[in-house]
């Protein structure tokens, strides 16, 4: 298998935790391969291995031993495969292809993401000591097609030429309203300024 998988716990017995894996016979976690008692009902991001003494499947938690930065299977610019890996102070730890570790920073999410989620992301940079960090946009996207950009043009258009979003607006104002961050929001509207597409005023934002 050698896979990460975002499974349910099933159940707990005295030899460990058991994972619904849609077969029949559940997927045993050994106590001994979980940072912390799992949780009956509760979803683990684990990985998947064989046993070499017994060639038994069994599942682990303790996933970032299974993360290897030293060898790099991707560059800047690649399109990869991402699972939310958890949140941090920074932004959200991912699993890059079933291989790497990356980050993707706060100001680089646009929507709303949980812990289990695949998406595509992209390498935005690979830093000297081969951390990675991801984006969810392409690289080189250019700011006048920016989805963000277009999306708030559209709810313009949708509520007659006018949101009554502003500099003073909460980050729950915007998220709610776009569904974005506010830092994102700022991007965006600052590059629908200087294309002379809206109006900023006090109490918000107008269609020109």
């Amino acid at each position: 298998m050698h896979q990460f998988s975002f499974l349910r716990v099933a159940s707990v017995s005295a030899v460990g935790a058991f994972l619904d894996w849609g077969l029949e016979k559940e997927l045993l976690v050994p106590f001994r391969e979980q940072r912390q008692k799992m949780e009956e009902g509760r979803w683990y991001i684990v990985y998947l291995d064989i046993d070499k003494e017994t060639d038994r499947l069994y599942a682990t938690n303790k996933i970032e031993k299974r993360l290897k930065n030293n060898e790099l299977t991707v560059g800047e610019g690649d399109a990869v495969d991402v699972m939310i890996m958890k949140k941090t102070d920074l932004g959200f730890s991912v699993i890059i292809n079933q291989q790497h570790e990356g980050l993707i920073f706060e100001s680089d999410i646009f929507t709303k993401l949980n812990i289990g989620d695949k998406v595509t992301g992209y390498v935005k940079q690979i830093r000297d000591d081969n951390k990675i960090d991801i984006t969810l946009q392409p690289i080189g996207f250019e700011n006048f097609n920016d989805p963000n950009c277009e999306m708030i043009l559209a709810k313009l258009q949708a509520n007659k030429g006018f949101l009554p979003l502003a500099d003073k607006s909460t980050p729950e104002e915007i998220y709610e309203t776009l569904k974005i961050s506010k830092k994102t929001y700022k991007k965006a509207i600052g590059t629908l300024y200087k294309q002379r597409k809206i109006i900023l005023q006090p109490d918000g934002i107008k269609l020109v």
